[in-house]
């Protein structure tokens, strides 16, 4: 009878250990020389058996930063009322945001358009991504007009809740009056922020959200990492 594989013998007892809780989606993997300490073995069988956890779907990894326990993919409805913190926790995944970049500037043509501006009025983009169970799915940028809410550039500063933002600026309701899909490739700034190889798949929207009177208050776009997310569509949400 022949012996197991090093390599794979390790495969099974880390499949154990995320099976068991030890390693829960979007931990990171010890290192290599950690698990090569551990098992008693050199690094390259470690590379080997993370590999094979790599092709089963269950670990990816990134060049620099190790590897980390993958989850299947999170349900995120698209309806009129897209709240992310409240669609994570339905789910059963922890939210989080990071806010990467704040900027209030005066508005270009096509973003005044986009908000029923006039261009030069004052607009806010705020640069973001967005995490379940610590490991992230979305990068998104959004634009807000700042001349019809004053001071919203400074709220986004101080608030990763988008909702809580506008809220605090007087739009105490608002829905989601178009989102458009299709598929994309990451680039080199995305795969970063998202922690996948440039040219993975994503999924990319764009979408239009307006207040109870119907006056536009945020146009967004979001590229979502492909086989994190699993976008369902909804007629009221």
């Amino acid at each position: 009878m022949s012996k197991t594989p090093l390599w794979q013998a390790i495969s099974n007892a880390l499949r154990e250990d995320m099976a068991e809780g030890r390693y829960r989606p979007g931990d990171k993997l010890p290192t290599e020389a950690e698990l090569a300490e551990r098992f008693g073995v050199n690094r390259h069988t470690i590379r080997h058996a993370i590999s094979v956890l790599v092709e089963d779907g269950l670990v990816r990894t990134r060049r620099g930063s190790g590897a980390f326990v993958k989850g299947a993919p999170t349900d995120y409805p698209i309806g009129k009322r897209v709240r992310y913190h409240q669609n994570l926790r339905a789910a059963g995944r922890a939210p989080s945001k990071k806010v990467l970049h704040v900027e209030t500037r005066p508005a270009t043509v096509k973003e005044a358009e986009r908000l029923d501006m006039t261009p030069g009025e004052l607009i806010t983009l705020r640069h973001g991504v967005s995490y379940a169970d610590h490991q992230p799915i979305a990068l998104s940028i959004s634009e807000f007009p700042e001349t019809r809410l004053p001071g919203i550039g400074d709220l986004m500063r101080g608030e990763t809740s988008v909702t809580k933002a506008l809220e605090r600026a007087g739009i105490t309701d608002y829905t989601r009056e178009s989102t458009r899909v299709r598929a994309t490739l990451a680039n080199a700034t995305q795969a970063l922020h998202l922690e996948l190889r440039e040219g993975a798949p994503l999924i990319y929207t764009t979408s239009m959200s307006v207040d109870q009177h119907g006056q536009k208050v945020e146009f967004g776009r979001t590229w979502f990492a492909g086989d994190r997310v699993t976008l369902t569509l909804e007629e009221d949400a």
